[in-house]
């Protein structure tokens, strides 16, 4: 495989999140918890430290006091509706969906969080899922967490809860330079990318890339087997080239619109 000629390689730590999008969809609060409350029942099954969910306060010692395992659907529906967008006391802005936070209770290197923004439904904007893991190399969870079989199950979690048109498990690092290189954001496969099947057919991608079905909603991409690094120039390239070729597919049009 060729290195990019301008490859170099991301001067900081990487870190690793993985996220669901998905367009605008109205749901009520209730709606909201009920596929929150079968997401972290799912992805408690991807690993010991995603056992445990609390909500934020203003304290790690007092938020572990509040813990969200197992779920209950009426508390996690009044988190939602704490989160609706406001405007001071006035305005409630519920075409903007509803917000909420929740930790693992982790250490600072060694937390995961989730922000959800679901019940969105106002002209171009989006909903989001997005888990925040822990850091490698100082976190015993985040090299047991940070690998293929984990965040593959984490995406088909998010898939099955979620319903989104697409999903991510990707190095932050990548991403950011991706978009200086670029001189812009744009949406890009991650190391495992999940597209819903309405998006489109994924088209024949180059070794050592692996396609998985889930069931007959979507589809998940694995670009490689091991640990995808921005530092290893061969990863770069590959994420480069499916890039191109997902983008000629058609898959990589933007869920939403913005206003013009």
């Amino acid at each position: 495989m060729l290195i990019p000629p301008d490859f170099k390689p991301y001067p900081y730590l990487e870190t690793y999140y993985a996220g669901a999008y998905w367009g605008p969809r109205r749901e009520s609060p209730e709606q909201c918890a009920h596929r929150t409350a079968t997401f972290l029942n799912l992805l408690a099954s991807c690993d010991p430290s995603l056992t445990h969910w609390y909500k934020f306060t203003r304290s790690r010692k007092d938020a572990l006091k509040y813990p969200l395992m197992p779920p209950d659907e009426a508390t996690l529906a009044e988190n939602f509706r704490k989160g609706v967008n406001r405007e001071g006391k006035g305005r409630v802005f519920i075409e903007l969906g509803l917000s909420f936070w929740l930790h693992n209770g982790g250490g600072k290197d060694d937390s995961a969080t989730i922000n959800i923004t679901s019940g969105s439904y106002a002209e171009g904007n989006s909903n989001v899922c997005v888990l925040s893991l822990p850091t490698l190399g100082r976190s015993e969870n985040a090299d047991r967490i940070i690998t293929v079989p984990v965040l593959t199950s984490v995406l088909r979690c998010m898939a099955l809860a979620w319903e989104p048109d697409w999903a991510i498990a990707m190095s932050d690092a990548y991403q950011a330079t991706e978009n200086e290189r670029d001189g812009q954001a744009h949406d890009r496969p991650g190391w495992i990318t999940y597209f819903a099947r309405h998006r489109g057919t994924v088209p024949p991608l180059p070794a050592p890339v692996r396609i998985e079905h889930v069931g007959d909603q979507g589809t998940l991409i694995i670009l490689t087997p091991e640990r995808f690094t921005y530092e290893n120039a061969e990863h770069v390239a590959l994420a480069r080239r499916v890039h191109e070729l997902l983008v000629k597919a058609g898959l990589m049009e933007p869920i939403v619109r913005r206003p013009a």
